[in-house]
């Protein structure tokens, strides 16, 4: 997958300006596709000059003009295409997979700390999903929802981040359980 499919898929509901893209993409994107204002702002343009999104020119009062960006039937096409394609893999790349696979090696309590601070910084993730989930949910009943809600792509996308998140949680913290037990 390319940026471009997920900026496409993220201005599928809506027309957003460059600032609303990042923010959309810090609260839902990020979870399967990572990528700095910078690098959306370069892959907007790429995209308008392709046809494949359109950009409009809006005046505002008060403060500086914006530029709202929204799927043509191009992009739409591309989208198609790109679902049709077999989906790649992923693979785990993670910094703090390998600190873990040298702790035979390394100090216990410093890989601990970082051990906890991810499980901590998971916890906040899943928090922030939860709270996503019940916004998109309303009053409904997650199964209700389900079976009948609007936008299910970016709920389904939500609900794996949650389940993500919870996962690197729970493992985090079953490694520092056994680094602790063997350390004592």
């Amino acid at each position: 997958m390319a940026l471009r499919h997920a900026v496409l898929a993220a201005l599928l509901d809506e027309e957003l300006s460059g600032y609303q893209l990042a923010k959309a993409f810090d609260m839902g994107v990020a979870n399967f596709w990572h990528a700095q204002p910078q690098q959306l702002y370069a892959e907007l343009a790429r995209l308008e000059k392709e046809g494949l999104v359109a950009g409009r020119e809006v005046v505002q009062d008060a403060r500086p003009n914006k530029r709202l960006f929204r799927v043509t039937d191009d992009g739409l096409a591309e989208l198609e295409r790109f679902v049709a394609e077999a989906a790649k893999p992923s693979f785990i790349r993670d910094d703090l997979l390998v600190k873990v696979q040298a702790a035979d090696h390394l100090d216990a309590g410093e890989l601990t700390a970082r051990l906890i601070e991810r499980a901590e910084f998971a916890e906040a993730k899943a928090a922030q999903f939860e709270a996503l989930l019940e916004g998109m949910r309303g009053d409904r009943a997650e199964a209700e929802f389900l079976r009948h809600g609007e936008r299910i792509g970016p709920y389904l996308t939500c609900r794996r981040g949650l389940a993500f998140e919870r996962a690197n949680r729970d493992w985090c913290r079953e490694v520092v359980d056994v680094l602790r037990a063997r350390s004592a």
